[in-house]
């Protein structure tokens, strides 16, 4: 485990070759089981997850333990490995809950600290890749809140991101922190019809459910908050990798395309727009790996450097993924080409775990500035 970061101290923007290693590893897996068309087959079915790739990710890789202890059989890994996997799955938009369930239920069992118990025993779960977890607040909640649900495990929630793929799900309630088998009685989940078909999204439905207490209010709270923190951090990640892949193939794809017996990609006009894009995403870069390195070392400005990330990588997201549907010209807006899942994945993205608005917000109020 990476050391906490000492008052002053410069963050580490850079990947170590531990980090490169995992990311060729992650990478290779995803181009053998998630490609683009696998993708789009995938979103035309019932059945958008795939069993054999999250297997491989989390188990065979060992990815879904990078942020739990070894003595809990996790990797004891930090969030900069952890924002690496999420970047590539950001690079090919695979469908599968690795945000939800291996970062934000997973930090959130973590900052309970109880490794003894019940939440101890599922983060053995979640790390072993035999389950996942899902928190059972909206998608868009950047905070805790005040709970919505009664003691009694009584309420409709959502859209809950992920749900359709969880074995548990983690329910905050007036009087803690519960665990929830999908499967328990009482519990419903109901898919709904997302704009990003790549991350689904279900209504969950609690009718006197039964499940277990993991923690009390108090901690519940911090638990709740601690987990969509750094669910946020590394959304960042994310939409690093999905703007990075939108650049690299509309590059490809002007130096391919043709006109005037000139490739398009030799036009001043869209020379200045992918080097404008390039120029953003390199920021993107520092703002999503200062967000991961900030989780990683327990840096007093974690929250700050979370919300700077958000706040720049949404936009920066958004708009790598206009200009690669706008650059492919008419190809680019067909269902064939994966370039509407980049899109769609990055407009969801934009309002998950709190919109860049809201994020813009935070910055003002710590750094005690006007509000935007």
């Amino acid at each position: 485990m990476t050391a906490p970061t000492e008052a002053g101290q410069a963050p580490d923007l850079l990947y170590s070759e531990a980090e490169e290693d995992l990311r060729a590893a992650v990478r290779s897996l995803l181009a053998d089981r998630a490609d683009a068309p696998s993708v789009i087959a995938r979103t035309e079915s019932d059945t958008p997850y795939d069993p054999q790739l999250w297997k491989a990710l989390a188990t065979d890789i060992g990815a879904a333990g990078l942020l739990v202890p070894e003595e809990l059989g996790g990797q004891g890994a930090t969030h900069r490995e952890a924002a690496v996997v999420i970047e590539e799955l950001g690079r090919s938009v695979a469908p599968a809950p690795y945000l939800t369930s291996s970062v934000v239920a997973t930090e959130t069992l973590l900052a309970l600290g109880a490794q003894d118990g019940p939440a101890g025993g599922l983060l053995a779960e979640l790390a072993a890749g035999r389950k996942v977890a899902v928190l059972a607040v909206p998608f868009s909640a950047a905070s805790a809140g005040p709970p919505t649900v009664t003691g009694s495990l009584d309420a409709t929630l959502g859209p809950i991101a992920d749900a359709a793929a969880a074995d548990v799900l983690l329910v905050p309630t007036g009087d803690g922190l519960h665990a929830v088998p999908v499967d328990a009685p009482g519990a419903a989940v109901e898919p709904l019809v997302p704009l990003d078909l790549t991350r689904p999204l279900a209504t969950v439905t609690l009718t006197g459910a039964a499940g277990t207490r993991l923690a009390d209010a108090a901690a519940s709270a911090h638990a709740v908050d601690r987990g969509l923190l750094a669910g946020a951090g590394l959304l960042a990640s994310e939409q690093l990798g999905l703007a990075e892949w939108c650049l690299a193939e509309t590059v490809r794809h002007t130096r391919e395309r043709h006109q005037f017996n000139r490739p398009v990609g030799s036009f001043q006009s869209l020379k200045h727009r992918m080097a404008q894009l390039w120029l953003e995403i390199v920021s993107a870069r520092a703002a999503a790996r200062n967000a991961a390195d900030a989780l990683a070392t327990g840096s007093p400005d974690t929250p700050l450097a979370v919300a700077v990330a958000q706040a720049y990588c949404s936009k920066v997201a958004v708009h790598a993924a206009e200009e690669c549907v706008q650059l492919h010209g008419g190809i680019g807006m067909t269902w064939e080409h994966p370039a509407h899942l980049y899109l769609k994945r990055a407009k969801a993205d934009a309002t998950a775990y709190g919109t860049a608005g809201r994020h813009r917000e935070t910055v003002a109020a710590l750094m005690e500035l006007p509000a935007p």
